[in-house]
Parts: structure tokens; C-alpha cells; sequence
């Protein structure tokens, strides 16, 4: 174990922070021989490799980028002696942060969903329960993703709250403003939802 000191936390969060600016959908994409910079939407997220390289691959980059959030908020506490209990949730917001502006790619990155989810997955593993199975119900039902990923952004906080109030108000505090920064991060989404112009994924539902 190493021991809980100011420097130990700072590297900590700052590892955190690294890990979740590996950009693992561009990764991926170039794999497959698909710039995901020009292709598409231009994102980098899970989302875009789904459309543009296919759904096995959108699964992985999913699955990749929710580990980045999973564990810095999971682990890097239990590498610490006496670790304060908000580091779990400073490792993976910096675990997002990192993924939606990442210090390789002039800090142009993703929208933050799938690493979101691996770091609540981390802290309120049942709220995110709730909110994957709206994001999974959503998609099924309409083949979009980005109204999925918005209706989850909304679901887990709403979930956690109603599940243990303000008990926590740190933590859900933290939720509300993760929701909300999904949410921001999806307006084009939005207005291309709204204009019906969002793209759906291929396939049947």
C-alpha cells in the first residue's frame, strides 16, 4: 500500500487522467484503415466507430473507453493507505475529463458517455444499472444513440437520487453535473434530432 500523502493523490488523479485521454475508438478505426477524425461525425467516441467501422468494433471501443473510467474510480483508491473517500470520484471525473479532452489531440476528444459509465459503474454501480438499461431499451426501440446516451445521462442521477437522496450530496451533486456535461457534449445531437437529420444505426432493431 502506499501512503496517503498530497503527492500521492495529485499523481493519482493525474494518472487518471492520462489513462482516459488514450483515445481508444481512433485507435481502433485506424486499425481498419478509417481516419474517425474526417470520417463521420469526426468524433472519437464509441458512437462514431459504431457508424463508421462497425458495430463489433463500436462495442469494443465502448467497452475500452468504460474501463478508462471503471478503473481509476474502482482501483486507484485501493493502492492508497487510508485513501479519502472522494477520490474514487476525483480519479474518474479526471478519467473523463481526460477522454473528452485529451492532451494528445489538442484536447478535442469524445462526449464522454462510455467512460461516464465505467466510472459510475465504479461508485453507484446500481444507478448505472438503471441507466444502461435505458440507453439499451432507447437504442432498441429507435436505433438512435445519442438519444439513448442522453436519456441515460439523465437516468442515473435521477435513479441514484431517488434510490438514496442527498445522503451523499457529493456524489450526487457529481452525477447532476455529469449528466449535464453528456447532455451539453450531445447538443448537435439534439438539434439534429430535432431537425430529424440524426443519423440512425444500421441494422434492425
Amino acid at each position: 500500500m502506499i501512503t496517503s500523502t498530497p503527492l500521492a493523490l495529485s499523481l493519482l488523479v493525474l494518472a487518471a487522467y492520462l489513462l482516459g485521454a488514450i483515445p481508444n475508438g481512433l485507435f481502433i478505426a485506424r486499425l481498419k484503415g478509417v481516419d474517425l477524425q474526417k470520417t463521420g461525425s469526426g468524433n472519437i467516441g464509441a458512437t462514431n466507430v459504431f457508424r463508421c467501422v462497425g458495430k463489433g468494433w463500436g462495442v469494443l471501443a465502448f467497452v475500452l473507453d468504460a474501463v478508462k473510467g471503471f478503473v481509476p474510480a474502482f482501483f486507484f483508491p485501493r493502492v492508497l493507505d487510508a485513501a479519502p473517500p472522494w477520490l474514487g470520484l476525483a480519479c474518474g471525473v479526471a478519467a473523463v475529463a481526460g477522454h473528452n479532452w485529451p492532451v494528445w489531440l489538442k484536447f478535442k476528444g469524445g462526449k464522454g458517455v462510455s467512460t461516464s459509465a465505467g466510472m459510475l459503474l465504479g461508485i453507484a454501480p446500481a444507478a448505472v444499472g438503471i441507466g444502461f438499461a435505458v440507453f439499451a431499451a432507447t437504442v432498441a426501440l429507435t436505433r438512435f444513440v445519442s438519444l439513448g446516451s442522453i436519456l441515460a445521462a439523465i437516468a442515473v442521477p435521477a435513479a441514484y437520487l431517488a434510490m438514496n437522496g442527498t445522503d451523499n450530496r457529493l456524489l450526487a451533486g457529481a452525477l447532476v453535473l455529469m449528466g449535464l456535461l453528456v447532455i451539453i457534449k450531445h447538443r448537435a445531437n439534439v438539434g439534429r434530432l430535432v431537425k430529424g437529420t440524426e443519423p440512425r444505426i444500421a441494422g434492425k432493431k
